[in-house]
């Protein structure tokens, strides 16, 4: 699905459920808000958007907590669930990730392109586990761009359900 088709049926589903939208990025970096607002009229469903990188702003912008991150670190289901939790004060609906772009700092347990994304909507969290299909690559813009990308074609599967 090529970007536009994903903005305009995200925008769709948005304003025809009357919702509105916050984001909380780490792994990508301000990317997904960026796609979100590269449409326009999505001043009508995006409330606000944080970039959270630092363990730090996830605690004091998302409610994350410290126990989660030192207990399952920063990329993990946990946390990603509490990013998500911790957005629906700001909106209707919530979308978050977190994981590892690389080319440094992957494990066997938590690989290059190993992201967690999240997404809320009153009681319901629902969280993916997904290894970028450019992980390879080691190029961290084609990483983050296919997660962004398979994040908000989620999103879509996911608004559908409520």
């Amino acid at each position: 699905m090529k970007k536009e088709q994903i903005l305009e049926q995200v925008k769709e589903l948005l304003i025809s459920k009357k919702l509105t939208l916050s984001s909380a990025e780490s792994c990508t970096g301000g990317l997904i808000s960026s796609y979100l607002t590269d449409i326009s009229g999505s001043s009508a469903y995006i409330e606000q958007n944080f970039v959270t990188y630092s363990n730090e702003a996830k605690t004091k912008f998302l409610n994350v907590k410290k126990e989660t991150l030192d207990k399952y670190g920063a990329v993990s289901e946990q946390t990603a669930y509490e990013m998500s939790l911790g957005l629906l004060k700001y909106a209707d609906c919530s979308l978050a990730t977190t994981g590892i772009l690389g080319p440094t700092g992957g494990s066997k347990e938590k690989p290059i392109g190993l992201v967690y994304i999240s997404m809320g909507y009153k009681n319901n969290i629902e969280v993916i586990k997904y290894i970028s299909k450019e992980a390879k690559t080691n190029d961290r813009y084609k990483i983050k761009k296919d997660i962004v990308e398979y994040s908000l074609i989620k999103f879509i599967d996911f608004l559908k359900t409520i």
